[in-house]
């Protein structure tokens, strides 16, 4: 059996382990969720659920293999007024010394109030920074303009 992807319903346990191991196998656009209250919540809770498995691993390794097997974190959170939204697009970086490093794409904006029925009107505004993915996009002939990020495109010549 050769996957193109692996798809993980829930991480709840040592699974985790399992679960990050395989995406570390070139297992590209694999997915899995994992209940926690923002994205670095999420990497420590996965650290925590790895530890679970009962392998003894040095908290080092497994964050490697975390910052290795994990790209992208889409946090979805319930808000005040019961609605779920995207709160958080943000890029797994890789490793800084002890620390998984993060980087937001997207954050939830809520400025700009509620409706008449007290739901949000906010959305999801880029940040300005251009995700390390998009090149692995642009390799696989998904361009995405540099406006949906929040940057400037690259500056023509002279007209």
């Amino acid at each position: 059996m050769r996957p193109d992807r692996i798809v993980v319903g829930e991480c709840r346990g040592g699974e985790s382990l399992d679960m990050l191991r395989a995406m570390n196998t070139g297992h590209n656009g694999s997915l899995s969720t994992v209940h926690a209250n923002s994205p670095r919540d999420a990497i420590s809770r996965l650290e925590t659920l790895v530890l679970m498995a009962g392998m003894d691993l040095p908290l080092r390794a497994i964050r490697e293999q975390i910052a290795s097997a994990v790209n992208v974190i889409v946090q979805i959170s319930r808000l005040s007024d019961g609605s779920r939204r995207v709160t958080h697009v943000t890029e797994v970086q890789g490793m800084e010394g002890e620390v998984v490093t993060l980087q937001d794409a997207f954050v939830f904006d809520a400025a700009a109030g509620v409706d008449r029925n007290g739901r949000f009107l906010g959305k999801a505004i880029p940040t300005g920074v251009r995700p390390r993915f998009t090149d692995r996009f642009n390799e696989l002939g998904i361009v995405l303009s540099p406006a949906v990020f929040g940057t400037a495109p690259a500056e023509r010549g002279p007209r």
